[in-house]
C-alpha cells in the first residue's frame, strides 16, 4: 500500500492512532495487528501526543529500525513498548552518545542516553569534585552521594517543636503521620524542617510563601487533624482560602488567579480567557477552538462521521447526535456487541471490528476492514455499497437509509408515547404531535422525542398521570430539558405564557427565607427581597417579563445580604449594633464576599433606618477598556459591505458599532421596532425612531423578512422578534450574541464605549437619550467624559444654516 507524504500528513491529523499501527506493521511481521494497536493505543496518549508521534514516525520510519533520537519521548516509550511485546524487527532506543541499546530512558531535550551518558555531571558544593548530582543543599547547590547535606536532626522532632509552640496539646505521633503523609522521603522532610524552621509564620497564615508544595499539604493536614494556631493561608490574589499550590511572582496562588494572569485573546474567537493550546504560529488557543478544531475530531463509533466528541464510553467516542449504542450481531466478526450502523453496507458492526486492520482479501492492502468477515475481510475500495431501499410504509424514493424513513418514525414513536390520534387527546397535545410530525428536520424531532427527559414526561401527560399545567410541570425537578420541553408547549399553545425568570426568583427566595433559621435575619430578608427588590423589577419593568440580567443580578444581591448578615452574625453583632469599624474589619477580611455587592443592601438599611453604617456607590468614572474607534470602523466597513456573513450578524454588529446598542437590548427587539416603508425603514431604539440609511436598511428589510430561529419543535406561528432565539418564541440570548459577534472580531464593550463616546461628542444628551433608548444621565455622564456640550452642537446647526442659505 502506498501512500504519499501528504496523504501521511492528512492521516496523522484525521487517524494517527491507524497511521502508527499500519507504519509499524510494515516493519514489524512478528505482531498481529491488533496487538500492535494494542500497544500503540497504551503508548500514544492524547489527540496532541498521538498526533505528533504519527507525524514524526511518517516523516521519519527509519527511526523504527535504527532506534535513533532526536525523536518525542513517546517515540523512545513506543519503541520499549514494542520489544517488550515481543517485536523482533524494531530495534529499542539508542543511546545518542554512545550507541548502547537501552530498556529504559534518560532524555537531554529531543535525545535519549543511557544512564553512563544521561546526567551531566557537576561540581560538589562541599568536596569540590566533579560528580553526579545525588541532591541539592538547602541552598540548591549540588552535591553528590558522598556529602550529603544534613544537620544530624530528626526532621520530624524539629518540625514537631515548631508546632507545640502554637499547640502544647499536639502529639508528636499525630505530627510524624502527617509530616509522613505530606513529604514521604527522609529528604523532602529535611527541606520541610528547614523551610518551616527559617520561616514559622508558614503555619500561621504566611503559607503563600511556601518554597515548596509539601509544607502546603501539611498545613491542610494539620488543619484537619484539628492542630490548634494552624492558620490555612488565603491566596494573595483573590484572597479566599482554597487551594494554593500554583506559583506566581514568588507566591503560591489558586488556580483562579493564575487562570486570570494566563489570559489572552484567542486567534480563533476572540474571547479573552485562558489559553488552552497554541497554534502552529504560537498564537493562542481558547478550549472551544480547541475542541472545534477539525485535528481534534474524531470519529463516531456509532455514525462513523468525524465530529466533537459529546460522550466517551468503553467502546469509543460518540457525538452529540448519536445515543448509547444498541447491542446487535456484528455483521463482521458475528458477536453480540454494542454495534454501530455502518454508512457503506446499512449492516451493524462493533467498534472493535471498526478500528481493525488487515490485509484485503480482494487486493492484499493493509487497510480498516470494512466488511466481509475476520477470515476474509474487505476493505472500502473492494465493498459493495449497499442497495438503499425505499421506506416500506410510505415509499418516500428521497429517504437514503434502509428501514422506515424519518417521519414514518416519528409517527410511530408519537403513538408509543400519545397514543394513536383521537378526540380524547388534548387539543395542546395534539397541536404538539403536529408540530413534531411536520418538523422541518425530523431526525432532529425523532432524536428530541427519544430523550429521557422528555419521552417519560410526554407520556404521563397523554395518560393523565400528570396535568397538563404549569403547575403540573413545577412538580418535576427543574432542569434545562423541562425548561425547553415547558417552552414548546407554551409554543404549540398547550401552556399559556408565563414569566419564567419571575417564577424562579420567586422559587428561590422563598427558598432561601425558609432556611433561615433567624427569625429577625429572615424578617430583615424578606423586607429587602420581597417588598425591595421584587418590588421595585414589577414596577420598572411595568408587566413585561424580567431579563436573565435582571435575575442574576437580584439573586447575587440578596446572597449578599445573606452574606453580610451571617458574618454579622458569627461577629455577634446585628444590623443595629454594627459600627463603621465593624464594617472596615468585614471589607477586610479574607473570609468576607459579596463585599461589593452587598453594597447595595446596606445603603437599603441605612435608608430604612435599620443601621447608621454607610458603604458609598461606586462612582463610574468612565470605561475601562481602550477605546479603539479605527477597528471599530473597519469593522463597520466589512460589516456594511460582506455579502459572505449572516445578515442577522451583519444588523446586530451595526447596530452595536453605530448605535451604541447593548447586546442584551439587540436581542429583544421585535419586528414592530422596525417600521418599513416605501422609501424609508424606520428603527424604535428609544421614544425617537432613527431612520436608518442604506446599506444599513436593506439589511434591516432582510431580517425582518426572512428572520428564522433555532427552535425545531414548538415554532408554529412567525417568531416576534428580531433576532430570534433557540427556544420556541424566545429571543437570542445575551451569551449566544456576544459568541457570534466575537467571531466577527467585535468586543461588545470596548466597541459600544467607543461608539457612545463618539456619539456623545456629536449629539446632545437630550437627544441622544431619546434616541438610543439610555437614561438621560448615562447620556449627560457620556457627554462631559467627551466633553461635549450643547454649545458645539448650536454652533454646528447654526453653521449648516448658513451654509445652506447661501
Amino acid at each position: 500500500m502506498t501512500v504519499t507524504t501528504s496523504g501521511h500528513r492528512d492521516r496523522a491529523v484525521a487517524d494517527p492512532i491507524g497511521l502508527i499501527v499500519d507504519l509499524v506493521a510494515v516493519v514489524e511481521h512478528q505482531l498481529e495487528p491488533d496487538r500492535i494497536r494494542a500497544v500503540v493505543t497504551s503508548v500514544a496518549g492524547g489527540r496532541a501526543k498521538s498526533r505528533r508521534l504519527a507525524a514524526h514516525l511518517a516523516e521519519h520510519p527509519s527511526v523504527l529500525t535504527d532506534g535513533r533520537s532526536p525523536a518525542p519521548r513517546g517515540v523512545g516509550d513506543l519503541l520499549v513498548a514494542l520489544r517488550e511485546a515481543g517485536a523482533q524487527t524494531v530495534s529499542p532506543p539508542c543511546c545518542a552518545e554512545c550507541g548502547r541499546q537501552m530498556r529504559t530512558l534518560q532524555r537531554r531535550g529531543q535525545d535519549w542516553y543511557c544512564w553512563n551518558c544521561g546526567p551531566q555531571p557537576e561540581p560538589c558544593a562541599a568536596c569540590g569534585n566533579i560528580r553526579r548530582v545525588a541532591s541539592r543543599d538547602r541552598a540548591k547547590r549540588p552535591r553528590c552521594g558522598k556529602c550529603p547535606d544534613t544537620d544530624g536532626r530528626d526532621p520530624i522532632a524539629v518540625i514537631h517543636a515548631l508546632i507545640h509552640e502554637l499547640d502544647p496539646h499536639a502529639g508528636r505521633e499525630t505530627i510524624a503521620d502527617v509530616v509522613r503523609r505530606s513529604a514521604p522521603r527522609p529528604s523532602r522532610q529535611q527541606k520541610l524542617a528547614w523551610a518551616l524552621e527559617s520561616n514559622p509564620a508558614l503555619l500561621t497564615g504566611d503559607g503563600h510563601l511556601a518554597p515548596q508544595p509539601a509544607i502546603l499539604r501539611l498545613i491542610d493536614l494539620l488543619d484537619e487533624a484539628s492542630v490548634a494556631g494552624i492558620v490555612r493561608p488565603s491566596c494573595p490574589g483573590c484572597h479566599r482560602v482554597v487551594r494554593i499550590d500554583k506559583p506566581l511572582d514568588g507566591q503560591r496562588v489558586c488556580r483562579t488567579c493564575i487562570s486570570h494572569s494566563r489570559i489572552e485573546e484567542c486567534s480563533g474567537c476572540g474571547a479573552r480567557r485562558e489559553p488552552a493550546t497554541r497554534d502552529d504560529q504560537g498564537r493562542p488557543l481558547c478550549p472551544n477552538c480547541l475542541v472545534n478544531d477539525p485535528a481534534n475530531l474524531e470519529q463516531c463509533v456509532h455514525c462513523g462521521r468525524r465530529k466533537v466528541v459529546n460522550t466517551r464510553t468503553p467502546d469509543g467516542p460518540l457525538c452529540s447526535s448519536c445515543p448509547s449504542l444498541p447491542t446487535a450481531t456484528c455483521s463482521i466478526c458475528g458477536e453480540e456487541n454494542p454495534c454501530g450502523t455502518s454508512r457503506t453496507t446499512g449492516r451493524p458492526w462493533c467498534p472493535n471490528c471498526q478500528r481493525h486492520s488487515a490485509p484485503c482479501s480482494a487486493c492484499g492492502s493493509v487497510a480498516a476492514v470494512v466488511s466481509g468477515t475476520r477470515d476474509q475481510p474487505l476493505c472500502a475500495d473492494c465493498t459493495t455499497p449497499e442497495v438503499w431501499h425505499t421506506c416500506p410504509t410510505c415509499s418516500d424514493p428521497d429517504y437514503p437509509h434502509p428501514g422506515q424513513c424519518a417521519r414514518c418514525l416519528i409517527n410511530r414513536r408519537l403513538n408509543e408515547l400519545l397514543g394513536p390520534p383521537s378526540d380524547a387527546l388534548h387539543p395542546g397535545l395534539e397541536a404538539l404531535r403536529n408540530n413534531i410530525a411536520t418538523a422541518e428536520h425530523p431526525i432532529t424531532a425523532r432524536r428530541w422525542l427519544n430523550k429521557p427527559s422528555v419521552s417519560p414526561v410526554l407520556a404521563d401527560l397523554a395518560a393523565g398521570r400528570r396535568a397538563l399545567t404549569h403547575e403540573g410541570l413545577d412538580e418535576l425537578p427543574d432542569s434545562p430539558p423541562l425548561a425547553h420541553l415547558r417552552q414548546v408547549l407554551v409554543g404549540v399553545g398547550a401552556l399559556p405564557e408565563r414569566d419564567e425568570y419571575m417564577v424562579r426568583l420567586e422559587r428561590f427566595l422563598t427558598g432561601l427565607l425558609a432556611s433561615q433559621q433567624d427569625p429577625e435575619q429572615r424578617k430583615v430578608l424578606h423586607r429587602y427581597a420581597i417588598w425591595h427588590l421584587v418590588r421595585r423589577l414589577r414596577r420598572r419593568n411595568n408587566g413585561r417579563p424580567i431579563t436573565p440580567q435582571q435575575f442574576i443580578s437580584a439573586r447575587q444581591r440578596t446572597h449578599a445580604a445573606v452574606a453580610f448578615l451571617n458574618w454579622l452574625t458569627a461577629h455577634n453583632r446585628t444590623l443595629k449594633t454594627c459600627r463603621h469599624a465593624d464594617l472596615d474589619r468585614w471589607l477586610t477580611d479574607d473570609s468576607a464576599t459579596y463585599r461589593q455587592t452587598a453594597g447595595h443592601f446596606i445603603r437599603w438599611a441605612r435608608t430604612n433606618k435599620l443601621t447608621t453604617v454607610h458603604v458609598p456607590a461606586v462612582r463610574w468614572n468612565g470605561p475601562t477598556q481602550p477605546l479603539d474607534d479605527e477597528h471599530r470602523w473597519d469593522v463597520a466597513r466589512q460589516l456594511l459591505h460582506d455579502d459572505t456573513l449572516k445578515p442577522e450578524d451583519r444588523l446586530a454588529g451595526l447596530l452595536l458599532l453605530l448605535y451604541a446598542q447593548r447586546t442584551s437590548t439587540i436581542g429583544r427587539l421585535t419586528t414592530e421596532d422596525v417600521e418599513v416603508g416605501a422609501h424609508e425603514v424606520r428603527l424604535h431604539l428609544g421614544d425617537a425612531p432613527v431612520e436608518l440609511p442604506e446599506p444599513v436598511a436593506a439589511l434591516a428589510r432582510a431580517v425582518a423578512a426572512n428572520r428564522k430561529g433555532h427552535a425545531t419543535i414548538g415554532a408554529l406561528a412567525p417568531s416576534p422578534w428580531l433576532f430570534p432565539g433557540g427556544l420556541p418564541g424566545r429571543p437570542i440570548s445575551t451569551t449566544q450574541l456576544t459568541q457570534r459577534l466575537n467571531q466577527l472580531g467585535i468586543r461588545p464593550n470596548q466597541a459600544r464605549s467607543t461608539a457612545l463616546f463618539q456619539l456623545a461628542t456629536e449629539i446632545p444628551a437630550a437627544i441622544l437619550a431619546r434616541t438610543l433608548g439610555i437614561h438621560t444621565d448615562v447620556a449627560v455622564a457620556w457627554q462631559r467624559l467627551s466633553a461635549g456640550d450643547w454649545a458645539t452642537y448650536a454652533n454646528e446647526v447654526s453653521r449648516r444654516t448658513a451654509t445652506e442659505n447661501r
